[in-house]
C-alpha cells in the first residue's frame, strides 16, 4: 500500500499546534495513518509553507440564500435585514440552483468539509446529493401566530421527510428564532422523535431581548409590516429572548445557539441552571454580525465560562464569503490574545463533534478521513492575518 506525507511549518492535529518536525502519514484514500517526526519519515515527504489542518466545519450556514449576495446593504440591522431577505429572496430556480452550486464548491475549495445547513425548501436537496461536502439539514421551522402552528409544522414535515430519505441520521426538525416561533409551534417540534440536534439564530440584535422583557422595540415593526397582530397572543415574559425559549427546547441533547452577539453572564447562568444535561454550543458568525448590526459576540465572556464555541459563515446575502479561514481572521484581528490553536479548535474537531461528525472528520487521528488544508501566508509570528490562504490539498 501506498502512502502519502506531508509537512508543513506548523501542524494542527485538532488539539495541538505541533511545530515542522511532525509529519502526517495517510493512506492513498486519505485516511490518517499516523503522525511521526521528521527523522522517521523517510523519503518523499511533500513540503508546504504555513499550517497543515484538518478540513474545516462550517457549522452554520444558508445555502439556499446564496443568489442573494451583494444584494443587501451592510449595517442595515437585523429587523431591515430579515424584511429584505422575505421582498428579495425570490429568483428562478435555475439562478437559485446555479449560485447554490457555486456556494457549495468554493465552501470546498476554501477547506470546508462539513457544513451544517439551515433549509426552508429543498432547493438545496439536489445539490447536497451530488456534493463532496458533508451535510447536516437543519430544516428550519417559523411561524409566530399559534393559529398556524400545525399548518407551518406539517408543510416543514414534508421537507423533513425529503432530506431523511437521502440523509437519515444527519437531517434535524428545528426552530427559526424565539420571535418567530409561538409556544405551541416550539411544542410540536420538540415533542418530534429522534431529533437528538437542534439549533436556533439566538440574540443576534439588542432589540430581540427588548422585545421579550418589555414588548417593546422595532421587532413590533416586523410584524406590522408582514401583517400579523401580535397584540392578539404575545405576552412579554419579562425576562431575555434565550431565558424565555431555553424551557421550550428540552428534548434534543445537542443545541446550537448561533450568533450570540447579545448573550450575557445571565443568560449562561441560567442557560447551565436550566439545561445541565443538555450539551449547549455557541456558534459564531462574526463577519455576518458585522455585516448586519455591526457587533461582535462578546467571545471572551464564552471562554471565561468554558462555553463550547464553534464557527459558521452565515450566508451569502450576510457575508462576503462563506470561507471559515475568513471567520478565524476577523477573530484573531479583534481578539488577538486567543491563541491560534484555540480557534483551530473551533473551526475543526469541536464543529466535528458539534454536528456529530468527529468519528471521521476534525483531526488527525488515525483512520479519520478529515480533509487536509493549507493555511499559508502567515505572518513572520507565525499566525494568520488578512492575507492568509487556505487551500485543500486532500
Amino acid at each position: 500500500m501506498g502512502y502519502n506525507k506531508y509537512r508543513g511549518d506548523y501542524l494542527f492535529d485538532g488539539k495541538t499546534l505541533l511545530d515542522g518536525n511532525s509529519v502526517l502519514i495517510t493512506n492513498k484514500e486519505g485516511v490518517i495513518v499516523d503522525i511521526v517526526s521528521i527523522t522517521d519519515a523517510g523519503e518523499g515527504v511533500q513540503i508546504y509553507e504555513g499550517i497543515l489542518s484538518p478540513g474545516f466545519i462550517n457549522c452554520h450556514c444558508h445555502l439556499e440564500l446564496s443568489h442573494m449576495k451583494g444584494l443587501i446593504p451592510e449595517n442595515t440591522g437585523l429587523i431591515p435585514f430579515i424584511l429584505s431577505i422575505l421582498q428579495q429572496r425570490h429568483a428562478t430556480e435555475d439562478e437559485i440552483f446555479a449560485a447554490i452550486q457555486h456556494a457549495d464548491d468554493a465552501m470546498f475549495n476554501s477547506g470546508i468539509v462539513a457544513v451544517g445547513d439551515i433549509s426552508n425548501n429543498t432547493l438545496t436537496f439536489p445539490q447536497k446529493q451530488k456534493s463532496k461536502l458533508q451535510y447536516h439539514n437543519f430544516i428550519e421551522v417559523s411561524g409566530f401566530s399559534p393559529a398556524i402552528a400545525q399548518m407551518r409544522f406539517e408543510t416543514s414535515m414534508e421537507i423533513y421527510k425529503t432530506f431523511k430519505t437521502h440523509f437519515p441520521n444527519s437531517t434535524s426538525l428545528v426552530p427559526h428564532a424565539p420571535y418567530s416561533v409561538s409556544k405551541e409551534l416550539f411544542g410540536l417540534i420538540d415533542n418530534l422523535e429522534n431529533n437528538p440536534l437542534s439549533s436556533i439564530h439566538n440574540q443576534e440584535t439588542p432589540d430581540e431581548n427588548v422585545f421579550f422583557l418589555s414588548g417593546e422595540g422595532k421587532f413590533n415593526l416586523l410584524y406590522e409590516t408582514i401583517g400579523v397582530d401580535i397584540k392578539q397572543f404575545f405576552q412579554p415574559s419579562g425576562n431575555t429572548s434565550l431565558q424565555t425559549v431555553l424551557p421550550l427546547i428540552s428534548k434534543p441533547t445537542k443545541l446550537l445557539l448561533v450568533h450570540d452577539t447579545f448573550t450575557s453572564q445571565q443568560d449562561i447562568d441560567v442557560l447551565k441552571a436550566l439545561s445541565p444535561d443538555q450539551q449547549v454550543i455557541f456558534c459564531l458568525c462574526v463577519n455576518a454580525n458585522l455585516y448586519i448590526e455591526n457587533m461582535l459576540p462578546p467571545i471572551d465572556l464564552f471562554l471565561q465560562n468554558d462555553c463550547n464555541i464553534v464557527l459558521g459563515t452565515d450566508s451569502f446575502a450576510s457575508n462576503h464569503q462563506l470561507s471559515i479561514l475568513s471567520e478565524m481572521i476577523t477573530i484573531n484581528q479583534h481578539f488577538p490574545h486567543i491563541p491560534l490553536a484555540t480557534i483551530l479548535q473551533w473551526a475543526t474537531i469541536n464543529g466535528a463533534k458539534a454536528l456529530g461528525m468527529d468519528d471521521s472528520l476534525g483531526s488527525f487521528e488515525v483512520s479519520k478521513k478529515p480533509g487536509i488544508v493549507n493555511i499559508s501566508k502567515l505572518t513572520k509570528e507565525g499566525k494568520i492575518s488578512s492575507s492568509s490562504k487556505a487551500k485543500r490539498i486532500l
